[in-house]
């Protein structure tokens, strides 16, 4: 049997090891409350900075605030222009009469009666790698807006009821930050449709960035929500009816393969004879991302000749003893000399060009 002063010793051991626990975290709270560590003063300078750049030096964030700041993009960053993106006129033009412009020129918009504001939100929904990213980053760059890019983890959290503050968090700095812009990418992901075997947490969090987003209705806010998806179907009902301007963008038609290859190989050396009309009649059903790739891998043909042949000796180019030497123009074949790593698919076979069963409503 254990004895009564071994009991009595075991337990001011457990007591002793417990107040010193308690007094580790406490001084640790004391640190952090009174001198925060560096780090996190530079994390939070960060924050600012893009705020602080757009204008907003004054501004009074809170703890959720300063946790959405971190996903601001200033417009400067941002390198993808309405000029970049090729084939999309017409719903550049859109963009630019309904969305952009009553951004910046509010008065001139709500003088005369409050229908004419921007609307609260947008949709881009079409086939994966047709331009809907770099629609919504041109957006953000034309319209100096504070373009907060957000994604569905910076609003979750495991604590109960913080998901729905930094929901929070995320509309007052629009607001205070505004004009801006929530982007949402992959929005389907996020605002699904509701089920009944959604997660509590899931569903609160929905409910309250709705019940936000409908606060947006005073003429002065101007604060858009973005979104882009390729299975629109997928969005909440609800959410569909809080974005009124969709656009569809589908798979680039010939005109629009045209251009978006002109765009792509303004600054490479082409062959005399190299026909851009050919090779874009010749790339039915790729997108744009598709033709990037293609016209990425048809550049590397004439390196990888140069490489292969007597003169292209890497250590000489790395150490700059070989002088003079030019790669040949590109051409037509080079599209359709293939290394095995990305086979250009058959004509009209591209399964993304069906975007879904049923039309969306």
């Amino acid at each position: 049997m254990v004895s009564q002063g071994t009991k009595r010793a075991a337990f001011e051991v457990a007591i002793f090891l417990a107040s010193q626990a308690a007094l580790y975290y406490t001084m640790r709270w004391v640190i952090d409350a009174v001198a925060p560590d560096k780090k996190d003063s530079v994390v939070k300078a960060k924050q600012m900075e893009a705020l602080k750049r757009l204008g907003h030096k004054e501004l009074d964030l809170d703890e959720y605030e300063r946790k959405v700041a971190n996903e601001v993009i200033h417009p400067d960053d941002i390198k993808v222009t309405f000029t970049d993106i090729g084939g999309l006129d017409p719903i550049v033009s859109s963009l630019r009469e309904s969305v952009i412009y009553p951004l910046l020129y509010p008065n001139l918009f709500t003088s005369s009666s409050s229908l004419l504001g921007a609307p609260k939100g947008v949709l881009l929904f079409g086939p994966p790698g047709c331009g809907k990213t770099m629609l919504a980053k041109a957006l953000a760059k034309e319209s100096g807006a504070t373009f907060i890019n957000i994604a569905a983890s910076v609003l979750t959290n495991k604590w109960y009821g913080e998901s729905n503050k930094l929901v929070a968090g995320l509309f007052s700095l629009a607001r205070k930050a505004q004009p801006s812009i929530i982007f949402i990418d992959e929005i389907d992901s996020f605002l699904r449709e509701r089920t009944k075997g959604d997660h509590e947490v899931t569903g609160m969090m929905k409910a309250e960035f709705m019940t936000l987003w409908d606060g947006l209705t005073s003429g002065t806010d101007r604060i858009l929500v973005l979104g882009a998806t390729n299975r629109p179907n997928d969005i909440d009902s609800a959410i569909l009816r809080r974005m009124p301007k969709r656009f569809a963008i589908g798979l680039p038609n010939i005109e629009q393969r045209t251009k978006i290859l002109g765009l792509m190989l303004k600054d490479t050396k082409l062959s005399p004879d190299f026909s851009i009309a050919i090779l874009a009649e010749q790339t039915e059903g790729l997108s744009g991302s598709d033709l990037r790739e293609l016209c990425r891998n048809a550049a590397m043909v004439p390196v990888r000749e140069f490489m292969r042949s007597s003169t292209g000796n890497p250590k000489a180019l790395e150490k700059g003893q070989l002088e003079g030497f030019d790669l040949r123009p590109l051409s037509v074949d080079d599209f359709f000399a293939h290394d095995g790593s990305s086979p250009l698919p058959p004509r009209g076979a591209d399964l993304r060009s069906r975007l879904d069963d049923e039309p969306l409503d």
